[in-house]
């Protein structure tokens, strides 16, 4: 009995941290991973999703430039590339 309360406990739990949290999937095309890995340590990825409708390639270039610049984003020059293209070429107008 314990054990089945402990277990009933835990799920709740669980539920209760995730429950109103939507999972955001990004396109799986290349670059995703840098963007998950980079862009999640600091944000919501629904951030991407939610601008996708009013950013264009040089929307992201900005957005990406300033994550780097003005908020401290670790993110090499190498990487910045390939997450500015992954953005305007699949979430940008």
């Amino acid at each position: 009995m314990r054990t089945l309360i402990l277990l009933l406990s835990l799920f709740l739990a669980a539920t209760a941290t995730t429950a109103g949290e939507n999972r955001i999937f990004l396109k799986d095309r290349p670059g995703k991973n840098q963007v998950v890995a980079q862009c999640a340590m600091c944000h919501s990825l629904d951030y991407i999703t939610a601008h996708a409708a009013i950013l264009d390639r040089a929307g992201w270039e900005k957005t990406v430039g300033k994550m780097i610049d003005s908020m401290g984003a670790p993110i090499n020059d190498a990487d910045k590339q390939v997450i500015i293209d992954y953005l305007a070429q699949n979430y940008g107008k």
